[in-house]
């Protein structure tokens, strides 16, 4: 059992297949009984990131729909979901300022690291951070945060 935290580019490929999708959907497995913690944003950014696709034409649109409907689904039993608090919001800022991180990556990564602190806080095994961005990961990792990307899983 641990605690995992799922920016949207990790997300996205439990219900896309693509490059680390079984990996990212063996983690909900619920014989292993994982916590999956994710932005209040992220609802936000798999579904645009779904429709996307089909407008791209790299996923059917019945595909689409389909992904669309299971995530809601999950939305509801699969995960908790940090509010984007007035505190929360300004720590990305900072995080923004210092890393020159894009918006939405700085919220996720504010995010993560509050709820890795109320981890340690409780004396828990430290959060795994999941994403597939190269660059919010090396961030990421260089203040402290233990790191997956899921393209790093064939």
């Amino acid at each position: 059992m641990a605690d995992y935290y799922f920016d949207s580019s990790a997300l996205v490929k439990r219900y896309i297949n693509e490059t680390g999708s079984a990996w990212v959907c063996g983690l909900f497995d619920p014989n292993l009984r994982h916590e999956a913690f994710i932005a209040a944003v992220t609802p936000v950014e798999i579904v645009a990131a779904i429709a996307r696709r089909a407008i791209g034409k790299t996923i059917a649109q019945v595909d689409a729909v389909a992904a669309c409907t299971q995530f809601r689904a999950d939305l509801q039993t699969s995960y908790q979901v940090v509010e984007l608090t007035d505190v929360l919001l300004t720590h990305a800022m900072s995080l923004a300022e210092t890393y020159a991180l894009r918006g939405y990556d700085a919220v996720q990564l504010a995010a993560a690291l509050a709820i890795d602190a109320l981890c340690i806080e409780n004396e828990l095994p430290p959060l795994i951070f999941v994403s597939a961005d190269g660059e919010l990961n090396a961030v990421a990792a260089g203040i402290g945060l233990t790191i997956e990307n899921p393209n790093n899983h064939v």
